[in-house]
Protein backbone atom coordinates (compact mmCIF):
# COMPACT_ATOMS: atom_id res chain seq x y z
CA UNK A 1 0.00 0.00 0.00
CA UNK A 2 2.84 2.37 0.89
CA UNK A 3 4.42 1.89 -2.52
CA UNK A 4 1.09 2.50 -4.28
CA UNK A 5 0.64 5.77 -2.37
CA UNK A 6 4.15 6.87 -3.28
CA UNK A 7 3.54 6.24 -6.96
CA UNK A 8 1.00 9.03 -6.97
CA UNK A 9 2.23 11.21 -4.08
CA UNK A 10 5.97 11.66 -4.53
CA UNK A 11 6.68 14.73 -6.62
CA UNK A 12 10.39 14.71 -7.24
CA UNK A 13 10.23 13.96 -10.97
CA UNK A 14 6.62 14.89 -11.74
CA UNK A 15 7.71 17.69 -14.10
CA UNK A 16 9.57 15.21 -16.24
CA UNK A 17 6.63 12.83 -16.37
CA UNK A 18 8.81 9.87 -15.36
CA UNK A 19 7.42 7.32 -12.91
CA UNK A 20 10.35 6.58 -10.65
CA UNK A 21 8.30 5.38 -7.70
CA UNK A 22 9.14 1.79 -8.68
CA UNK A 23 12.60 2.38 -7.24
CA UNK A 24 11.01 2.77 -3.82
CA UNK A 25 10.02 -0.89 -3.87
CA UNK A 26 13.63 -1.95 -3.41
CA UNK A 27 14.96 -1.20 0.06
CA UNK A 28 18.24 0.67 0.17
CA UNK A 29 21.18 -1.74 0.56
CA UNK A 30 22.58 -1.92 4.04
CA UNK A 31 26.26 -1.06 4.29
CA UNK A 32 27.96 -3.76 6.37
CA UNK A 33 29.79 -2.52 9.43
CA UNK A 34 33.55 -2.86 9.12
CA UNK A 35 34.98 -5.71 11.11
CA UNK A 36 36.76 -4.66 14.27
CA UNK A 37 40.39 -5.76 14.03
CA UNK A 38 41.51 -8.04 16.83
CA UNK A 39 44.21 -6.57 19.07
CA UNK A 40 47.73 -7.90 18.48
CA UNK A 41 48.56 -10.71 20.88
CA UNK A 42 52.00 -9.31 21.69
CA UNK A 43 50.81 -5.79 22.37
CA UNK A 44 50.27 -5.17 26.08
CA UNK A 45 47.21 -3.24 27.10
CA UNK A 46 48.14 0.38 27.68
CA UNK A 47 47.07 1.86 30.99
CA UNK A 48 45.15 5.11 30.61
CA UNK A 49 47.06 8.21 31.59
CA UNK A 50 45.76 9.73 34.79
CA UNK A 51 45.81 13.23 33.37
CA UNK A 52 43.87 12.37 30.18
CA UNK A 53 40.29 13.77 30.39
CA UNK A 54 37.34 11.53 29.48
CA UNK A 55 36.42 11.71 25.80
CA UNK A 56 33.17 13.57 25.06
CA UNK A 57 30.64 12.39 22.47
CA UNK A 58 30.40 14.96 19.65
CA UNK A 59 26.97 16.57 19.23
CA UNK A 60 24.90 15.31 16.31
CA UNK A 61 24.69 17.81 13.42
CA UNK A 62 21.44 19.77 13.23
CA UNK A 63 20.88 18.82 9.57
CA UNK A 64 22.82 15.61 8.92
CA UNK A 65 23.71 14.28 5.50
CA UNK A 66 21.44 11.36 4.58
CA UNK A 67 22.88 10.56 1.12
CA UNK A 68 25.45 11.64 -1.45
CA UNK A 69 24.78 11.45 -5.18
CA UNK A 70 27.95 11.92 -7.26
CA UNK A 71 29.30 14.02 -4.40
CA UNK A 72 26.16 16.17 -4.00
CA UNK A 73 24.70 15.98 -0.52
CA UNK A 74 21.10 15.31 0.50
CA UNK A 75 20.17 16.33 4.05
CA UNK A 76 17.59 15.43 6.65
CA UNK A 77 15.80 18.71 5.83
CA UNK A 78 15.28 17.43 2.26
CA UNK A 79 13.52 14.37 3.68
CA UNK A 80 11.36 16.54 5.96
CA UNK A 81 10.43 18.83 3.06
CA UNK A 82 9.35 15.94 0.86
CA UNK A 83 7.34 14.29 3.62
CA UNK A 84 5.50 17.59 4.21
CA UNK A 85 4.34 17.51 0.56
CA UNK A 86 2.80 14.05 0.86
CA UNK A 87 -0.88 13.31 1.60
CA UNK A 88 -1.87 13.55 5.29
CA UNK A 89 -2.42 9.80 5.60
CA UNK A 90 1.17 9.19 4.48
CA UNK A 91 2.58 11.90 6.76
CA UNK A 92 0.98 10.13 9.72
CA UNK A 93 2.96 6.94 9.04
CA UNK A 94 6.06 6.26 11.14
CA UNK A 95 9.09 7.84 9.47
CA UNK A 96 10.90 4.50 9.68
CA UNK A 97 8.26 3.01 7.37
CA UNK A 98 8.43 5.64 4.63
CA UNK A 99 12.07 6.75 4.96
CA UNK A 100 13.55 4.18 2.50
CA UNK A 101 11.06 5.17 -0.22
CA UNK A 102 11.56 8.90 0.42
CA UNK A 103 15.36 8.74 0.33
CA UNK A 104 15.24 6.60 -2.80
CA UNK A 105 12.95 9.10 -4.48
CA UNK A 106 15.17 12.02 -3.47
CA UNK A 107 18.14 10.24 -5.06
CA UNK A 108 16.16 9.65 -8.26
CA UNK A 109 15.17 13.30 -8.36
CA UNK A 110 18.75 14.44 -7.82
CA UNK A 111 19.97 12.25 -10.69
CA UNK A 112 17.33 13.61 -13.07
CA UNK A 113 17.93 17.26 -12.12
CA UNK A 114 21.71 16.82 -12.44
CA UNK A 115 21.21 15.40 -15.93
CA UNK A 116 19.03 18.40 -16.78
CA UNK A 117 21.67 20.84 -15.56
CA UNK A 118 24.34 19.07 -17.65
CA UNK A 119 22.06 19.40 -20.67
CA UNK A 120 21.98 23.18 -20.13
CA UNK A 121 18.25 23.26 -19.44
CA UNK A 122 18.65 25.64 -16.48
CA UNK A 123 19.27 28.42 -19.00
CA UNK A 124 16.27 27.57 -21.18
CA UNK A 125 13.48 30.13 -21.52
CA UNK A 126 10.91 27.58 -20.31
CA UNK A 127 12.76 26.84 -17.06
CA UNK A 128 13.52 30.50 -16.39
CA UNK A 129 9.86 31.40 -16.90
CA UNK A 130 8.78 28.63 -14.52
CA UNK A 131 11.31 29.77 -11.90
CA UNK A 132 10.09 33.36 -12.20
CA UNK A 133 6.47 32.29 -11.68
CA UNK A 134 7.39 30.10 -8.71
CA UNK A 135 9.29 33.01 -7.20
CA UNK A 136 6.29 35.31 -7.68
CA UNK A 137 4.02 32.81 -5.89
CA UNK A 138 6.50 32.53 -3.02
CA UNK A 139 6.75 36.32 -2.73
CA UNK A 140 2.93 36.61 -2.78
CA UNK A 141 2.62 34.12 0.08
CA UNK A 142 5.38 35.80 2.08
CA UNK A 143 3.84 39.27 1.64
CA UNK A 144 0.36 38.11 2.61
CA UNK A 145 1.69 36.28 5.67
CA UNK A 146 3.65 39.38 6.71
CA UNK A 147 0.57 41.60 6.41
CA UNK A 148 -1.67 39.14 8.24
CA UNK A 149 0.84 38.84 11.07
CA UNK A 150 1.03 42.63 11.35
CA UNK A 151 -2.74 43.19 11.24
CA UNK A 152 -4.06 40.31 13.37
CA UNK A 153 -3.29 42.17 16.59
CA UNK A 154 -4.65 41.42 20.07
CA UNK A 155 -6.89 44.48 19.68
CA UNK A 156 -8.27 43.21 16.35
CA UNK A 157 -8.86 39.76 17.83
CA UNK A 158 -10.66 41.18 20.85
CA UNK A 159 -12.93 43.33 18.65
CA UNK A 160 -13.70 40.30 16.48
CA UNK A 161 -14.48 38.32 19.63
CA UNK A 162 -16.90 40.96 20.93
CA UNK A 163 -18.61 41.04 17.52
CA UNK A 164 -18.85 37.25 17.61
CA UNK A 165 -20.54 37.34 21.03
CA UNK A 166 -23.07 39.90 19.78
CA UNK A 167 -23.83 37.84 16.68
CA UNK A 168 -24.08 34.62 18.68
CA UNK A 169 -25.93 35.52 21.89
CA UNK A 170 -26.20 32.94 24.65
CA UNK A 171 -29.25 30.72 24.24
CA UNK A 172 -31.45 29.08 26.83
CA UNK A 173 -30.89 25.36 27.29
CA UNK A 174 -33.03 22.66 28.86
CA UNK A 175 -31.83 19.43 30.41
CA UNK A 176 -34.51 16.81 29.94
CA UNK A 177 -35.22 13.10 29.78
CA UNK A 178 -37.92 11.33 27.81
CA UNK A 179 -39.67 8.04 27.28
CA UNK A 180 -40.65 7.32 23.67
CA UNK A 181 -43.38 4.81 22.78
CA UNK A 182 -45.36 4.03 19.63
CA UNK A 183 -48.96 4.50 20.84
CA UNK A 184 -50.75 7.24 22.74
CA UNK A 185 -52.40 4.71 25.07
CA UNK A 186 -48.98 3.38 26.11
CA UNK A 187 -47.80 6.91 26.86
CA UNK A 188 -50.89 7.70 28.95
CA UNK A 189 -50.44 4.47 30.93
CA UNK A 190 -46.83 5.44 31.71
CA UNK A 191 -47.90 8.94 32.82
CA UNK A 192 -50.41 7.28 35.17
CA UNK A 193 -47.62 5.14 36.63
CA UNK A 194 -45.41 8.18 37.12
CA UNK A 195 -48.21 10.01 38.96
CA UNK A 196 -48.35 7.07 41.36
CA UNK A 197 -44.64 7.44 42.10
CA UNK A 198 -42.96 5.16 39.56
CA UNK A 199 -39.30 5.86 38.82
CA UNK A 200 -38.88 7.75 35.51
CA UNK A 201 -35.40 6.42 34.74
CA UNK A 202 -36.45 2.81 35.44
CA UNK A 203 -39.50 3.08 33.16
CA UNK A 204 -37.35 4.70 30.42
CA UNK A 205 -34.92 1.78 30.47
CA UNK A 206 -37.79 -0.72 30.35
CA UNK A 207 -40.20 0.87 27.86
CA UNK A 208 -38.58 3.60 25.73
CA UNK A 209 -37.84 2.73 22.11
CA UNK A 210 -35.11 5.41 21.99
CA UNK A 211 -32.39 2.89 22.84
CA UNK A 212 -29.54 5.39 23.24
CA UNK A 213 -31.45 7.60 25.69
CA UNK A 214 -33.07 4.60 27.40
CA UNK A 215 -29.64 3.26 28.39
CA UNK A 216 -29.15 6.56 30.27
CA UNK A 217 -32.55 6.47 31.95
CA UNK A 218 -34.03 8.59 29.16
CA UNK A 219 -31.49 11.40 29.67
CA UNK A 220 -31.01 13.71 26.65
CA UNK A 221 -28.59 16.11 28.33
CA UNK A 222 -28.72 19.87 27.68
CA UNK A 223 -30.10 21.10 24.36
CA UNK A 224 -31.22 24.36 22.74
CA UNK A 225 -34.72 24.82 21.39
CA UNK A 226 -33.66 24.55 17.75
CA UNK A 227 -31.94 21.21 18.41
CA UNK A 228 -35.21 19.29 18.80
CA UNK A 229 -38.29 18.84 16.64
CA UNK A 230 -40.80 21.64 17.22
CA UNK A 231 -43.58 19.86 19.20
CA UNK A 232 -41.04 18.31 21.57
CA UNK A 233 -39.05 21.55 21.99
CA UNK A 234 -42.15 23.68 22.56
CA UNK A 235 -43.37 21.34 25.28
CA UNK A 236 -40.00 20.99 27.02
CA UNK A 237 -39.24 24.72 27.08
CA UNK A 238 -42.72 25.50 28.44
CA UNK A 239 -42.16 23.23 31.46
CA UNK A 240 -40.41 23.96 34.76
CA UNK A 241 -37.51 21.99 36.26
CA UNK A 242 -38.78 18.86 38.00
CA UNK A 243 -42.01 18.80 35.98
CA UNK A 244 -43.22 15.81 33.95
CA UNK A 245 -45.50 16.33 30.94
CA UNK A 246 -49.13 15.82 31.91
CA UNK A 247 -50.10 14.74 28.39
CA UNK A 248 -48.09 12.76 25.82
CA UNK A 249 -46.33 14.84 23.16
CA UNK A 250 -46.67 13.57 19.59
CA UNK A 251 -43.87 13.90 16.99
CA UNK A 252 -43.00 11.98 13.83
CA UNK A 253 -41.04 9.56 16.03
CA UNK A 254 -43.95 8.57 18.26
CA UNK A 255 -45.34 9.65 21.63
CA UNK A 256 -43.08 11.24 24.25
CA UNK A 257 -43.31 11.61 28.02
CA UNK A 258 -40.92 14.44 28.94
CA UNK A 259 -39.27 15.23 32.26
CA UNK A 260 -37.47 18.58 32.55
CA UNK A 261 -34.58 18.43 35.01
CA UNK A 262 -32.87 21.80 34.64
CA UNK A 263 -32.74 25.08 32.70
CA UNK A 264 -29.76 27.33 32.13
CA UNK A 265 -28.30 29.96 29.82
CA UNK A 266 -25.88 28.36 27.42
CA UNK A 267 -22.28 29.31 28.33
CA UNK A 268 -20.55 31.31 25.59
CA UNK A 269 -17.13 30.23 24.32
CA UNK A 270 -13.99 31.94 25.58
CA UNK A 271 -11.68 33.90 23.29
CA UNK A 272 -9.15 31.05 23.34
CA UNK A 273 -11.81 28.57 22.24
CA UNK A 274 -12.80 30.57 19.16
CA UNK A 275 -9.40 32.15 18.48
CA UNK A 276 -8.50 29.87 15.51
CA UNK A 277 -11.89 30.56 13.91
CA UNK A 278 -11.53 34.32 14.44
CA UNK A 279 -7.97 34.36 13.09
CA UNK A 280 -9.10 32.55 9.95
CA UNK A 281 -11.98 34.97 9.42
CA UNK A 282 -9.77 38.01 10.05
CA UNK A 283 -7.14 36.67 7.65
CA UNK A 284 -9.70 36.38 4.84
CA UNK A 285 -10.92 39.92 5.47
CA UNK A 286 -7.35 41.23 5.58
CA UNK A 287 -6.44 39.62 2.25
CA UNK A 288 -9.58 41.06 0.61
CA UNK A 289 -8.87 44.54 2.02
CA UNK A 290 -5.19 44.30 1.08
CA UNK A 291 -5.96 43.49 -2.55
CA UNK A 292 -8.49 46.34 -2.71
CA UNK A 293 -5.89 48.75 -1.28
CA UNK A 294 -3.31 47.70 -3.87
CA UNK A 295 -5.85 47.98 -6.69
CA UNK A 296 -6.82 51.47 -5.53
CA UNK A 297 -3.21 52.68 -5.83
CA UNK A 298 -2.44 50.94 -9.12
CA UNK A 299 -2.83 51.91 -12.76
CA UNK A 300 -4.51 48.89 -14.31
CA UNK A 301 -5.12 48.40 -18.03
CA UNK A 302 -6.96 45.41 -19.45
CA UNK A 303 -7.20 44.18 -23.03
CA UNK A 304 -9.17 41.55 -24.89
CA UNK A 305 -7.77 38.03 -25.15
CA UNK A 306 -6.22 38.81 -28.54
CA UNK A 307 -4.49 41.90 -27.14
CA UNK A 308 -6.77 44.39 -28.83
CA UNK A 309 -8.32 47.30 -26.88
CA UNK A 310 -11.40 46.69 -24.83
CA UNK A 311 -14.56 48.11 -26.44
CA UNK A 312 -15.56 51.40 -24.90
CA UNK A 313 -18.66 51.29 -22.79
CA UNK A 314 -21.47 53.39 -24.17
CA UNK A 315 -22.48 56.10 -21.70
CA UNK A 316 -25.80 55.44 -20.08
CA UNK A 317 -28.62 57.27 -21.78
CA UNK A 318 -29.90 60.26 -19.81
CA UNK A 319 -33.41 59.75 -18.51
CA UNK A 320 -35.98 61.37 -20.73
CA UNK A 321 -37.27 64.71 -19.44
CA UNK A 322 -41.03 64.49 -19.00
CA UNK A 323 -42.92 66.86 -21.28
CA UNK A 324 -44.58 69.85 -19.66
CA UNK A 325 -48.30 69.34 -19.21
CA UNK A 326 -50.39 70.96 -21.96
CA UNK A 327 -52.21 74.15 -20.99
CA UNK A 328 -55.92 73.56 -20.53
CA UNK A 329 -58.02 74.67 -23.48
CA UNK A 330 -59.93 77.91 -23.00
CA UNK A 331 -63.70 77.55 -22.94
CA UNK A 332 -65.44 78.62 -26.16
CA UNK A 333 -66.82 82.12 -26.04
CA UNK A 334 -70.52 82.54 -26.56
Amino acid sequence: MVQRVFRTALLSVAACGIALAAHAQTPAPQTPAPATPAPAASAPAAAPAASTPAATTPAAPADPVVARVNGEELHKSDVTRMVSQLPPQVQQMPIEMIYPAVIDQLISGKLVSSAGYKAGLADSAEVKDEIKRAEERAVQRAYIQKEIKARVTPEALNKAYQDYLKENPAQEEVKAAHILVEKEDEAKAIIAQLKKGADFAKLAKEKSKDAAAAAQGGDLGYFTKDAMVEPFANAAFAMKPGEVSKEPVKTQFGWHIIKVEDKRTQPQPTLEEVKPQLEQSLSKDIVTALVEELRGKAKIETFQIDGSPMPKEEPAAAPATPAAPAAPAEPAKK
